[in-house]
């Protein structure tokens, strides 16, 4: 019995060892566009709101072609409306599952979770704000070396107001990289 028991641990030894767990820590910032999507009868005139976001990732992969890649940004969003700015700023955190195809292309998508840092102060709607964010992330990333470039669409499922059908949309588009 001693004997089948220290086979089997050394098989599961072998196995976890040879799918080791790699993990990769890196920065990134770019561009956003976002806006607020929804019924919004009550503000006319809205475009988008061009912001920015920044901050790290970890990418633990599980073999050569998946990963898992939670990230934590600080992140502009809202929407530029002519009467006032609805400027909502975000600590989001996103955990995408990561399909790598190729050598440099992959495919991410995966829940974000939004947590409201800092509102405008010319937003008239602060009274039913929600603080928390739950949204939806799709997007492509290209990796060369250490570098790598993103595009992804962050799609709201939470309202960012309790008495208005407004949800988050925002495209960012981003640069980073991998420290190791």
């Amino acid at each position: 019995m001693k004997r089948l028991l220290m086979i089997a641990i050394a098989l599961i030894t072998f196995t976890a060892t040879t799918n080791a767990q790699t993990f990769k820590l890196g920065i990134k910032g770019g561009v956003n566009f976002a806006n607020l999507e929804g019924n919004l009868d009550r503000v006319a005139n809205i475009d988008s709101r061009t912001g920015f976001h920044i901050g790290g990732l970890l990418e633990l992969g599980f073999g050569d072609n998946f990963s898992i890649q939670p990230e934590v940004l600080y992140s502009s969003q809202g929407a530029d409306v002519r009467e006032f700015d609805t400027d909502i700023d975000y600590l989001n955190v996103p955990v995408l599952a990561k399909f790598k195809f190729l050598k440099i292309l992959s495919f991410e998508v995966g829940p974000q979770f939004g947590f409201a840092i800092q509102e405008g102060d010319e937003n008239p709607l602060t009274g039913d704000f929600n603080n928390l964010d739950v949204s939806g992330a799709a997007g492509v990333s290209v990796k060369i070396s250490s570098f790598f470039a993103q595009a992804r669409y962050n799609f709201g499922f939470t309202d960012a107001y309790d008495n208005i059908d407004t949800k988050n949309s925002t495209v960012q588009l981003s640069v980073g990289y991998y420290i190791f």
